[in-house]
């Protein structure tokens, strides 16, 4: 006996098959999607490749991106002259390729008066210079010139005129036996260290900072008063007896603050 048709035969219709038939809405399968995705691909590609190259360009290639200036801040003694000599910045060269590094390297080696710079590109035209100076805290006098020393020691130059407000020191230690432990290196630190212990209404008034031994220092101030500092060790302790000692004896002309703990001032 014959098989009654199916519901679909009976409807005139046949159900789909193959991969062609999906359901209505249905997503296409990983094999289109890559079909229709590499075309799309290779223009992103293309695109992206295009980008790029234009960007090297504009920065290597063209003529819009290149160092014309230099601006020079931050100087007080030196001149932007003398800091854009040193610096030797590349003009006429691509900004990008400007090597900033190399430019502060080459101005820490020829002006050693510059404690500090930094070099930084100002687009799209610009190189700048922000320098900080060495200050001097102390001057060692030799020969009629004066050779500046820092707040770290440093040696930086020689000049033909003392700055204004900036200390001598004086080195008496050639016969000291301390020597042999604290060499004229050290027995300096010791000095820059004791100006840096200082009140700023004190420092202001030193004129010569005298040393004979590592504990043996002596300041020489205005109006022909001197403070006996003894070794730098307890500076600030010794700051603050000093400005302590000062207010009670305003007329003495000597001030013994070695032994912080027992100041003494007197008229002599």
């Amino acid at each position: 006996m014959a098989a009654g048709p199916t519901t679909a035969e009976k409807r005139g219709t046949r159900e789909p098959k193959g991969p062609s038939a999906r359901p209505p809405g249905s997503r296409p399968g990983p094999g289109r999607l890559a079909r229709l995705r590499g075309p799309r691909a290779l223009v992103a590609a293309a695109a992206a490749v295009a980008l790029g190259a234009g960007v090297v360009w504009a920065l290597y290639g063209s003529s819009w991106l290149r160092a014309e200036h230099v601006k020079t801040s931050g100087v007080e003694v030196l001149t932007s002259r003398e800091v854009e000599a040193a610096a030797a910045v590349p003009l006429g060269s691509p900004l990008a390729s400007v090597d900033t590094g190399a430019i502060e390297v080459r101005l820490l080696e020829k002006l050693p008066r510059i404690d500090s710079v930094e070099v930084t590109r100002s687009w799209p035209h610009g190189i700048g210079l922000k320098v900080t100076e060495r200050k001097p805290v102390l001057l060692v006098e030799k020969g009629g010139k004066f050779t500046e020393v820092d707040s770290g020691g440093v040696r930086f130059a020689t000049v033909d005129r003392a700055p204004a407000g900036v200390p001598r020191l004086v080195m008496n230690a050639s016969g000291s036996p301390s020597l042999r432990r604290f060499d004229a290196d050290r027995l300096l630190m010791e000095a820059v260290g004791v100006t840096g212990e200082l009140p700023e209404k004190i420092a202001r008034d030193v004129r010569v900072v005298r040393i004979a031994s590592y504990d043996s220092l002596t300041l020489e101030l205005t109006g022909g008063r001197t403070v006996f500092w003894g070794s730098g060790e307890e500076g600030a302790v010794k700051a603050r007896v000093l400005t302590a000692l000062m207010k009670a004896e305003p007329k003495a002309g000597h001030f013994d603050v070695s032994a912080p703990t027992a100041p003494a001032a007197s008229r002599s």
